[in-house]
């Protein structure tokens, strides 16, 4: 006999790889499946990826996962009531509307190329790096979709050509995945969502809508815009041609704001997802609090056309575990990623040596282009091991850098304590499974760190904004959390206040020497 027959499923689009999950009632996994993607680096400093390919990747992994959980007794296709997606942010992708093909490959958040764009921008306009933070609570900055948009549109000429004639549709990647899911050529549907939008540069936060004197400014039509809808309603409905056409997409959120509702954050409290990069994001309810202290302002969710929206404080690491694929790829250090905890846990601390790893520039709360990374502190007693240590640190510290400016914008009332008056960061993210990291952590943090059971909470946000929209859970059921933190991990500080100080001086210090070092002879 067939067990449980109301499903969702979840399309987790990241900056390596692609899943596809389906959950039960219970939001309990019953068949996944993953594929890896190509990263291009043409140049230093671009990274690229192809946009057929992650399409590509999105069917394989759809087919694989539902063949997974039919094989294991599930109904999954008469029980399958709506999909989520979620997915990278920022990463840009311009494709003809009428062709379906992209006119350029998707140039990836991480993506430094539109440094001259940004210095050009920041002379011309009257308010300099800050010009549109009012509107969009974002910093003129190589990391957002709006000047990745303007390189395509000045330097593509297949790009200039499609907006003249009117063939061409810019989008991130939840905009390529549903236009190619609800029909692609056939009347597909050009649409983004709140989160997403927000990370543009392109949408006021208050209205919630393209910001036409930023498109002015900038000079970027809006035709070829999609159109912006919340987290959790039916967008549309999976075309012919998929392996399940007719299902309803009924939720999208990029993939920090889906790790937020996956982690069940209410206004106060903040999760950190540990991925390539690290990014931290606070929930400050219905409040838009404008940083003083290198934060960006931005969306946490808006769970419906009518639900009120809860906004975020976010800090943006652009290196966490892509520091540790460094040592393994390049240095050659570890052959493994999970090689890296033992290695570390062989000494009980870095050897006074600390390594920030800004590979182009710094990301929050700093904004340094002009930043590139430091290995300092080294003298002949330093081992690979110190070396290891070193790097999981530089993830921690760059944590606490940014929660320390959350402290700062938000203040005491902007933020949720536990009974004993501690402010606790639930973490999720691949590299949460490393115990020595989420020790480190703690320890630097001065409070405690906590980890879900299932550390992959991306997907379930966006499993949770589907469901939510066609009833299979409501809010209260996705919020109230006091049983799953029953199974959470806890990792409390052991580290004694002078000793962390002390840490954080040499982790300042050390910052300052990435300073100014972009143009370095080769």
């Amino acid at each position: 006999m067939a067990k449980e027959e109301a499903f969702i499923g979840s399309i987790d689009q990241g900056t390596t790889s692609t899943r596809f999950i389906i959950y039960d009632q219970n939001a309990k996994s019953i068949g996944s499946h993953q594929v890896e993607f190509t990263q291009f680096c043409p140049q230093a400093g671009w990274v690229e990826h192809d946009p057929i390919e992650i399409l590509e990747s999105v069917k394989m992994c759809i087919s694989k996962a539902i063949d997974k959980a039919t094989a294991d007794g599930y109904n999954v296709d008469n029980g399958l009531k709506a999909i989520g997606i979620t997915n990278q942010r920022e990463t840009t992708v311009v494709w003809s509307k009428s062709t379906g093909v992209a006119l350029y490959n998707a140039i990836v958040w991480m993506d430094s190329r539109t440094t001259s764009i940004c210095r050009r921008l920041e002379k011309e306009l009257s308010g300099g790096r800050t010009h549109f933070l009012h509107s969009c609570g974002l910093p003129i900055s190589t990391y957002f979709s709006a000047l990745k948009l303007l390189w395509l549109l000045e330097n593509v000429e297949p790009v200039k050509e499609a907006v003249k004639k009117g063939d061409a549709l810019f989008g991130t990647i939840d905009s390529w995945l549903i236009w190619n899911l609800t029909g692609g050529v056939n009347n597909g549907l050009h649409v983004t969502d709140v989160s997403n939008a927000s990370r543009t540069m392109l949408m006021n936060l208050k209205t919630l809508a393209w910001d036409e004197s930023t498109l002015e400014t900038l000079k970027i039509p809006k035709n070829i815009l999609p159109k912006i809808v919340s987290n959790a309603e039916v967008i549309g409905h999976v075309a012919k041609g998929w392996v399940i056409p007719g299902v309803p997409i009924s939720g999208c959120l990029g993939d920090q704001h889906a790790a937020m509702l996956g982690q069940s954050c209410k206004k106060g409290e903040a999760k950190s997802t540990y991925g390539t990069g690290a990014f931290i994001l606070l929930n400050t309810g219905e409040d838009v609090i404008e940083s003083k202290h290198g934060l960006l302002t931005t969306l946490s969710f808006k769970l419906g056309k009518n639900a009120p929206t809860n906004y975020a404080l976010e800090g943006s690491i652009a290196i966490a575990g892509a520091a540790v694929q460094w040592l393994r790829d390049s240095l050659g250090i570890i052959k493994s990623a999970s090689e890296i905890e033992e290695l570390a846990s062989k000494v009980d601390s870095s050897g006074g040596v600390y390594f920030v790893p800004a590979f182009n520039g710094l990301f929050a709360p700093w904004w340094r282009d002009d930043a590139r990374g430091v290995l300092i502190g080294i003298t002949r007693f330093t081992n690979k091991s110190h070396i290891a240590r070193a790097v999981l640190e530089s993830m921690c510290f760059q944590v606490k850098d940014v929660l320390d400016s959350m402290h700062k914008d938000a203040g005491d009332k902007g933020e949720n304590k536990n009974e004993k008056g501690k402010f606790l960061l639930r973490v999720d993210g691949g590299a949460t499974v490393n115990n020595t990291l989420m020790q480190i952590q703690a320890d630097l943090l001065g409070n405690p760190v906590v980890r879900p059971a299932d550390i992959e909470t991306t997907a379930l946000g966006a499993a949770y904004a589907a469901g939510l929209a066609v009833g299979v859970w409501t809010e209260e059921e996705i919020f109230s959390n006091g049983e799953r933190m029953k199974k959470d991990t806890t990792f409390d500080p052991v580290l004694n206040d002078e000793l962390r100080t002390k840490k954080v001086e040499s982790w300042f210090k050390a910052v300052e020497r990435t300073f100014d070092l972009a143009d370095l002879s080769l």
